[in-house]
């Protein structure tokens, strides 16, 4: 009885929480939820697809380090569009980007295509991360920040039991896991981004933070002046590069190891996904509130572990379910992204929030890059293991060592700690 009066107690305080913020907040929130469903609907299989359609894994990292270097590429440019025009229309352009991805995947008949739907699937990926970065950041209070937007990647979990359970059945309906049993899926997200497209379309509004939008435009001017702000921005943007790198270096191979490596059909894909997306439910905001509480650093330090002992699980896993419980520990890289976002917000004003993003887009998708071709190429030549483990040496070895001397910006007056 007390359990359930606990557990009733927590979830009323959610949605307290929820009613004080701005409608902004909680239409991005909406939209992040949608995205998350129709994206882990295929998830599991969008790199047993592309192989499916003939590529190696010294292709499929290619792939996915053309999409994700085009991808940064741009977002510095969404980002002073954001600070210069709001957010609403670059969201709206950012959107349909992603629905063309899904539906060129969706058409494409061998690997080399899905070159083209992977780039514009990155482009809409930064341009909406951006988005979704500054009206977070700007939206939600110093003390509240890292509570927020742990809480909306809790949220878009909601239905975490329904999404690659149901990507499985389909698949099993469609034929199994192969190209013409995975293909309808992709068509099936295309839908769910329209369906956000016209969520953000009506919803939204097209606020801006600042006055940069009646300057004189000067892209290159405008970019610069974040870093008047010191050089701890030059460290983070190393830091928030490495927390995103397994973006390009493990998530890509994760399910195709599963699959290849340890044999594991539909079901056990869309169960180690499931896992994944329970322990962002489950411990969400629980890490969101310790990290307004205690500080974001210590945080960070507590989660790592977690997201090594994933591929360590991963790599010795000598039955489907330690594939699952791999998967459960996985989530906990998705719990580090939301700290690391509140970390992020917290360095530069809010007027220049948009162009931040944007600068932190453009490293984490080119880092992300050069980690998913490194990854292809030691599958390929060392052993599919190896790339996890490399993984997991250059966290180490980079990120956390970094993140030592990063000062801790919880508390912190904006800006001018980090001042040179």
């Amino acid at each position: 009885m007390q359990v359930a009066k606990a557990v009733v107690g927590v979830i009323s305080k959610g949605f307290g929480f929820i009613r004080r913020q701005p409608r902004d907040w909680k239409v991005t929130v909406a939209r992040q939820s949608l995205y998350r469903f129709f994206y882990q609907l295929n998830f599991p299989y969008q790199s047993i697809y592309i192989v499916g359609l003939g590529a190696s894994a010294t292709q499929l990292g290619i792939v996915n380090t053309v999409g994700l270097a085009v991808g940064g590429l741009l977002a510095p440019l969404a980002g002073w569009l954001v600070d210069r025009t709001g957010t609403k229309i670059i969201y709206l352009l950012g959107l349909g980007l992603v629905a063309m991805s899904y539906l060129t995947y969706g058409v494409a008949q061998g690997w080399t295509i899905i070159i083209v739907a992977m780039i514009v699937y990155w482009l809409g990926f930064r341009v909406t991360g951006t988005c979704c970065s500054v009206i977070c950041a700007n939206s939600l209070l110093d003390e509240n920040r890292a509570t927020g937007m742990s809480l909306c990647g809790a949220l878009s979990s909601a239905l975490v039991m329904v999404r690659p359970m149901l990507g499985a059945l389909l698949i099993t309906t469609f034929g199994g896991v192969n190209v013409s049993g995975i293909r309808p899926l992709f068509f099936i997200s295309f839908i769910g981004m329209i369906i956000a497209f016209i969520l953000i379309l009506t919803q939204l509004s097209n606020r801006r933070w600042g006055s940069l939008g009646e300057a004189k435009p000067s892209f290159l001017q405008d970019i610069s002046q974040v870093f008047k702000h010191g050089h701890n921005l030059k460290r983070w943007i190393i830091i928030s590069s490495m927390t995103y790198m397994p973006w390009g270096m493990v998530l890509p191979f994760t399910q195709v190891f599963a699959h290849e490596v340890k044999g594991a059909e539909q079901y056990i894909l869309g169960a180690m996904v499931t896992g994944m997306g329970l322990t962002t439910l489950a411990l969400g905001i629980p890490i969101g509130r310790l990290a307004d509480r205690i500080g974001r650093k210590k945080v960070i330090y507590f989660i790592a572990p977690f997201s090594y002992a994933s591929s360590l699980m991963l790599i010795w896993a000598p039955s489907p379910g330690f594939l699952i419980a791999a998967g459960v520990l996985q989530g906990f890289f998705i719990l580090t992204l939301p700290i690391t976002g509140a970390m992020s917000a917290e360095l530069v004003p809010l007027d220049q929030m948009g162009r931040w993003m944007g600068v932190l887009e453009l490293f984490r998708g080119l880092i992300a890059a050069g980690a998913a071709l490194l990854a292809g190429a030691i599958w390929d030549n060392i052993g599919p293991q190896y790339l996890f483990l490399s993984a997991i040496g250059l966290d180490l070895l980079i990120r956390i060592p970094l993140l030592i001397g990063m000062p801790e910006t919880l508390g912190s007056v904006r800006t001018a700690e980090y001042e040179e």
